[in-house]
């Protein structure tokens, strides 16, 4: 312990002496560098942090301008200009030698004419870096007499009010800083009469002159990929934004998945409908979920949290395998999930989604947002559910998908203030009820002793608060401080069984984040607090705990050497039930080229198991639930859950047949110091939990390969392996309902006219099922599901560029159906009856409707 708070204040008290000299530095100083591109100013920017007394270096590549922020070390500036001449730059005072320039890449020959002409036209695409934040990137095209696209060749196209452009080249290609103000973009052609064109956001567009006189209709396509991967930073992140989401019917964050590869999602059981989701062959509650960055489906919300959260509400989801950030805590161990909501400050003013199903499903989401100033915003967000329809397909007497009904409401306010100050405050409320069961059964009538039901209610309050500060005179420097609480009940019956729960809970979290010298050394450092008060009853019996749980942490990050970073982050909690502990974690990326990255990361994991919740599924049965903890000091008895985490990600982006491709391999292995063991094997008529006595570990396996294979037409394919064990008491074993084998195929296609297609097979292939050989023999289960293939597909039209939508679609096209999802259905009461051994859907066919409008 001695040790830990050594560390621990030696850490605190270096980021505090690198804080301190950098509040006697921050004076700027400008020189010109010549250059051309991307790579150059990777270039120029790392030999300047190469000179001693340089924090802060930015070079510009239109104005050709160097700006750097001194540190307190002595500073030469003369020692700047030979470090940039060096390289092959020249600059005012000093002029690069000609070995150096010959050193220099062929698309960085800034002395040779042509090299420079390519440049201006944009036609070393190559050289630039697609991916690069911050840039705009797209085609001018105009039409023909048959009304085909023909490339613009000569079209300056700049930011309105700003000087520098740029002009397409014979492919109509043009490349464009980004503006942090300016939103509309200025396309002029000898000819053509000059036009604005609206832009939100860097990537890449495309933009359709009309073939006239003048330049009346401007249209504008956007080709980002729905589901992009970051080059740049060192742990791997997928944004999974709007347009991925719309491919599918994503009523809510549980069914937002159903395009990606790396996370499986199925249901608890065969009669309350709820979904979980699956990340490195690890169920859901091994995943952090955050919503922008704070603590959202945890504790008593693990599983049923999701639902709370509405597909239409999501501006995009960031989604990392592996153990994250020790910033956002020390609960990881399979990956973490941000989810981000539509702003209140930016995007469309008014958004309405309706969704409609065959299961008598119907939905509507509202999003509304106003600017009072240019300080203050303001958002509000609705969504509501009623589902009534009773459907009983495969003729088992139980309802195929449970009644329900939910209200969600969030209400912020964002500000930004002078000074770098800036700030979000909210609330949100959330009400949702289900009942399932047998076909008959009634939950506001008092003579259902006979029947079989299941209920669900939820009631849940939010809040939260945001602040933030840029220090202006140290633009590396920032903090921040986040708080949220929520106050969380439920109330559940499962035939004869009850469950209720409540939880409080309470997260406050200090960031700060500085550079030790100048930007090469990162640190980011602070405080957290997590409370949780929990208070569960379950078949009668009581059980409460406190978790208080307060802890320190700081996050180095070093950049020394030209295409290598390291992340390196440590963590020291106390934990007033299990003491104290440290969570280390490291995140290390190599960049082969602009276009290949090498990832690896290993850390550290720990959390409570909250049991009776996150095997909520196994109460849609007459298991005996059987808790065999030693410890009554310990939540339920049983030990905290530890584990490590180690992975390898390899991205490539490559070429074929002019189009981009992007590969990425994935490779994790997750092993378990502690575990709290679920086991369905020992007895089919009980549910024993005890702490892990030997080995379990998951090894996880993916390959994807996204590719636009025509204009407009993209595919992306994935293989996934997943190995999980266990050691039982009764020997090791393959966890059950995970399977080892997946396949996936997506394919998008974008017309010019507003129409979208989308298609997704999904191959699952065997899953092992828990033992029953003792039932009788009309109550056992095979060993292993069969493999089977789920086909979605959706089809939208959107008009008056993507202001009003309408879209319909189909889930499990193929109608594939799980046999028999419930044993001993006809008896619900007795022994052998088990709804939770669901491998597979249970509905069949499902086809929905919807609509989606927007007012910028």
């Amino acid at each position: 312990m001695k040790q830990l708070i050594l560390g621990v204040l030696c850490l605190l008290s270096t980021a505090q002496i690198g804080a301190s000299l950098q509040a006697q530095a921050g004076d700027t100083l400008q020189i010109w560098v010549d250059g051309i591109c991307g790579m150059c100013k990777d270039r120029i920017e790392e030999a300047a942090y190469q000179t001693v007394g340089v924090a802060f270096a930015e070079w510009d590549i239109p104005n050709k301008t160097l700006t750097i922020t001194r540190s307190p070390e002595p500073f030469e500036e003369q020692e700047l200009h030979e470090n940039i001449a060096a390289v092959g730059h020249d600059t005012r005072r000093i002029t690069a030698t000609d070995e150096a320039y010959a050193s220099l890449h062929a698309c960085c020959k800034y002395r040779d004419e042509a090299i420079v002409q390519q440049h201006e036209g944009g036609r070393m695409k190559a050289a630039v870096d697609d991916h690069q934040e911050g840039h705009l990137h797209g085609y001018v095209y105009e039409r023909d007499e048959n009304d085909e696209r023909i490339p613009l060749m000569g079209a300056n196209v700049r930011w309105l009010g700003g000087e520098n452009g740029a002009v397409t080249d014979a492919e109509g290609f043009f490349d464009l800083p980004a503006s942090e103000e300016a939103q509309q973009l200025l396309v002029s052609y000898v000819g053509y009469a000059t036009d604005t064109v609206l832009i939100d956001q860097a990537g890449t567009v495309e933009l359709v002159l009309a073939s006239s006189v003048n330049l009346n209709t401007v249209d504008v396509t956007r080709r980002r990929r729905s589901t992009e991967v970051s080059f740049v930073e060192p742990i791997k992140v997928q944004r999974i934004g709007e347009d991925e989401l719309a491919k599918a019917a994503c009523c809510n964050l549980s069914e937002s998945f159903e395009t990606t590869p790396s996370v499986d999602v199925g249901f608890t059981d065969a009669v309350t409908g709820t979904r979980q989701i699956q990340m490195l062959g690890l169920s859901s509650p091994y995943v952090q979920i955050t919503r922008e960055n704070m603590p959202d489906v945890r504790g008593l919300a693990a599983l049923h949290g999701m639902e709370y959260t509405p597909g239409a509400w999501i501006d995009g989801i960031m989604l990392n395998m592996g153990t994250g950030s020790v910033v956002n805590g020390y609960e990881a161990i399979a990956g973490q999930i941000n989810v981000e909501l539509h702003k209140p400050e930016e995007g469309e003013r008014l958004y309405l989604n309706l969704f409609a199903n065959a299961m008598q499903r119907f939905e509507g989401n509202l999003s509304l947002r106003h600017s009072l100033s240019e300080q203050f915003h303001t958002g509000l967000m609705l969504h509501a559910k009623h589902q009534k329809g009773r459907f009983d397909r495969n003729d088992d007497g139980f309802l195929d998908m449970p009644l329900s009904e939910a209200l969600i409401g969030v209400h912020r306010w964002r500000f930004k203030g002078k000074n770098g100050w800036m700030g979000q405050v909210g609330i949100k409320g959330t009400y949702l009820n289900s009942t399932s069961g047998q076909v008959d059964f009634r939950r506001d009538r008092s003579d259902n002793t006979d029947l079989w039901g299941a209920t669900h209610d939820s009631r849940r309050a939010e809040a939260w608060l945001k602040m933030g500060k840029v220090f202006a005179n140290r633009p590396y420097a920032s903090m921040g401080l986040q708080l949220s609480g929520n106050i969380h009940h439920q109330e559940s019956t499962f035939g004869e069984r009850i469950y209720d729960g409540d939880q409080r809970s309470f997260y406050a979290n200090y960031i700060y984040k500085t550079i030790i010298t100048d930007t090469r050394h990162q640190i980011k450092m602070g405080a957290s607090w997590q409370w949780d008060s929990y208070e569960e009853v379950f078949e009668a019996e009581t059980f409460e705990r406190v978790e208080s749980v307060p802890g320190v942490f700081g996050e180095y990050t070093w950049k020394g050497v030209e295409n290598f970073t390291a992340v390196a982050g440590l963590r020291a909690d106390y934990h007033n039930l299990f003491g104290a502990f440290v969570t280390p974690r490291l995140h290390l990326k190599y960049k082969f080229s602009e276009t290949a990255v090498l990832r690896g990361v290993a850390g550290r994991g720990q959390r409570t198991a909250n049991i009776l919740i996150e095997q909520i599924g196994a109460m849609a049965s007459n298991r005996a639930f059987i808790i065999q903890g030693g410890d009554e000091g310990k939540p339920y008895g049983l030990d905290q859950e530890i584990a490590w985490n180690y992975g390898l990600n390899y991205a490539q982006e490559f070429t074929v047949a002019g189009r981009q491709a992007l590969l990425s391999l994935d490779a994790y292995h997750t092993r378990f110091q502690q575990q709290v063991v679920a086991d369905f094997d020992a007895d089919p008529q009980a549910l024993y939990f005890y702490n892990l006595d030997g080995e379990s570990f998951s090894n996880s396996l993916q390959a994807q390969l996204d590719y636009e294979l025509l204009t407009g037409f993209d595919v992306r394919l994935a293989y996934r392996f997943n190995d999980v064990r266990v050691d039982y008491r009764e020997g090791q074993l393959r966890k059950p309902l995970i399977a080892r084998h997946r396949a996936f195929l997506n394919t998008a296609y974008e017309t010019e006219n507003g129409w979208a297609f989308d298609a997704t097979l999904n191959w699952q292939g065997p899953k092992r099922l828990p033992d029953t050989r003792s039932n009788p023999e009309g109550f056992r289960l095979e060993p292993a599901s069969p493999s089977f293939f789920l086909l979605s597909g959706q089809v939208t039209k959107s008009w008056n560029d993507g202001q009003f939508e309408l879209y319909v679609g189909g889930e499990n096209l193929l109608n594939f159906r799980q046999e028999n999802p419930i044993l001993s259905s006809s008896d619900p009461f007795g022994p052998y009856f088990d709804a939770s051994m669901v491998w597979g859907p249970i509905f069949g066919r499902n086809v929905y409707a919807g609509l989606r409008y927007r007012i910028p």
